[in-house]
């Protein structure tokens, strides 16, 4: 039997047992609800706060600053909903390669009168700080830049997009949802007044997230209840997933520039198997400083749905950056923002990989690889 091989780390992370240990214990008797007085609820509230400053400090900042949301989604949203929804003249910069949890919901207050630029990015992926900063005007409310884009992995030249915007007094807000976890994100030394952050990217569970807010910007509240988290977002605390996201920032605290290094070298290993295997291909962002564990790779002349349908046959997950219909090909906004060469953009496959990934796992990945793409001549 076929051993599985997952490479689509920047889609998902597995919850490491690490974190699923800390986690354990307020799944069955820490029941606790965080708000009660008794001690079933002070243990609970010693947990979350545990969880909150073991987030802070990996990026950071301090405890009070961080605010725990269901998702990176819900995160961006309080951000752009929390600052400009229904505020007459306001205008946000933001860029074309976002996440659709900026995007859409960007687009959604511009229908209702929000004034919207979208600055572009180069052949490598990369904003132009120059760009964003042209773009702000004197009644700009917010830029939003991701830190790591979660196709290509290129990391943003964000600390000089914030110095320019905040010298003009706009706050500065990132999705760093891909970054935090695989490389260091420090929002002091970024210039960050709010920075989003997923727990399903950093080996914790899918359904928490957090969100760093600069002390003294104040953000609307998109839920209403209860009060939890200061007033900003009611509803009872998860605290077993806020315990398994403080975890996960616990033990990425601890060996991240060795993880760092590793993965690098993993990616290293990937791209001369890959040239072994004599198949035309790009790299997009190959130029561009980008995460340790992303490789966007486009096959010339192939179909990303084709190489995806082959790999997964042979037991290997990866994700695509154009999906094809019929005869249509649909590429990922990101590919056309970055206007993609068109002999290479349709067969374009994102690898990425993570923490449990080992050099045996990228030979046998290459391998397989060899194998499909042989086979589709």
């Amino acid at each position: 039997m076929m051993r599985p091989l997952y490479f689509d780390y920047n889609a998902t992370t597995p919850i490491l047992p690490v974190v699923f240990e800390a986690m354990r214990p307020f799944l069955t008797e820490h029941f606790g609800n965080p708000g009660s007085g008794h001690a079933w609820g002070m243990r609970a509230r010693r947990a979350v706060d545990q969880a909150r400053a073991q987030v802070a400090g990996l990026i950071n900042c301090r405890p009070e600053e961080v605010y725990f949301t269901s998702c990176a989604t819900e995160s961006n949203n309080l951000v752009l909903r929390g600052l400009l929804e229904g505020v007459a003249g306001a205008h946000l910069v933001t860029t074309a390669m976002e996440h659709p949890a900026i995007l859409e919901p960007a687009r959604a207050l511009a229908y209702l009168g929000l004034d919207l630029t979208l600055a572009g990015v180069d052949g490598q992926g990369l904003v132009d700080p120059g760009e964003v900063e042209r773009a702000c005007r004197p009644r700009t409310s917010l830029v939003s830049v991701m830190l790591a884009n979660n196709e290509t992995g290129a990391i943003q030249p964000l600390a000089e997009i914030a110095s320019a915007a905040r010298e003009r007094g706009i706050p500065v807000h990132s999705d760093a949802s891909q970054a935090v976890g695989k490389i260091a994100v420090d929002v002091a030394a970024l210039g960050l007044d709010l920075m989003t952050i997923a727990g399903h990217k950093l080996y914790a569970p899918k359904g928490v997230g957090a969100l760093y807010v600069r002390e003294g910007l104040k953000l609307a509240p998109q839920m209403r209840g209860g009060g939890q988290e200061r007033g900003l977002r009611s509803g009872t605390e998860n605290v077993a997933f806020l315990v398994g996201l403080g975890a996960a920032c616990e033990l990425a605290s601890q060996d991240l520039a060795q993880e760092e290094a590793r993965q690098r070298g993993l990616g290293r290993l990937f791209l001369e198997g890959l040239a072994g295997l004599g198949a035309d291909h790009m790299l997009f962002a190959e130029a561009s400083p980008r995460l340790p564990g992303t490789m966007f790779v486009g096959f010339g002349c192939r179909r990303a749905a084709d190489i995806i349908s082959g790999l997964a046959g042979l037991d290997v997950a990866v994700s695509a950056g154009a999906a094809c219909h019929g005869d249509a090909t649909s590429l990922s906004h990101v590919l056309a923002a970055m206007a993609a060469p068109p002999e290479y953009a349709p067969g374009t496959i994102r690898f990425s990989w993570g923490r449990p990934t080992t050099p045996g796992d990228v030979a046998e990945l290459l391998e397989r690889l060899g194998q499909v793409l042989a086979q589709l001549g």
